[in-house]
């Protein structure tokens, strides 16, 4: 009874957490207004020196973005690669949206290259042990090449990614690994 208890609160916990940073890139500011940011970057607080006060706030994103739907390569100019950290990347360029799209770029196997792949993971436990054995496969090492293997973030929910080649050994020792959790995107 205590378990179900505690899951249901970090539940609650997460639901308060993700709907707070959605409204949080909303731009509450007045149409006649000049300041269209909160000042929200490293330094915050209200007009933080770290805010241009044009719609400029965390990670230098657009406070009052209004765009559709984006498609976003994993890694930018790296591609999915082994020795690039993902979980990195992916906390520098969040927030990810619903119907965002991740492109995953990477070379086909050949003698020169080693394969990848792209694994969804069914839960945080299985993707921070990079234990494949529920996750599955929504690339193969093939679905990389050209334009890259394209994946629709359409629930919200966590998605956790990353390489199953080798066994996991990508996911544990290569860096091949991270979570994003598509926000709502505001329409005013």
């Amino acid at each position: 009874m205590g378990f179900a208890f505690a899951y249901r609160l970090i539940l609650v916990v997460a639901v308060a957490s993700v709907l707070g940073i959605s409204l949080a890139n909303k731009d509450w500011g007045s149409p006649n207004s000049n300041y269209t940011g909160w000042g929200w970057g490293w330094g915050w607080g209200w007009g933080s020196s770290k805010s241009n006060h044009t719609g400029q706030g965390f990670n230098n994103h657009p406070v009052n973005e209004t765009q559709g739907p984006k498609k976003i390569i994993v890694g930018g100019s790296e591609n999915w690669h082994f020795g690039f950290n993902y979980s990195d990347w992916a906390f520098n360029n969040a927030p990810f949206y619903f119907n965002d799209t991740l492109v995953f770029k990477y070379d086909p196997p050949s003698n020169t290259t080693f394969p990848h792949s792209v694994y969804l993971f069914s839960d945080r436990w299985s993707y921070l042990n990079c234990d494949l054995k529920r996750a599955k496969m929504v690339a193969n090492a093939t679905q990389g090449g050209g334009e890259g293997f394209e994946f629709v973030l359409k629930r919200w929910t966590p998605y956790y990614f990353a390489c199953g080649e080798r066994n996991g050994f990508h996911c544990k020792v290569g860096g091949m690994r991270f979570m994003v959790m598509p926000l709502f995107r505001w329409h005013y």
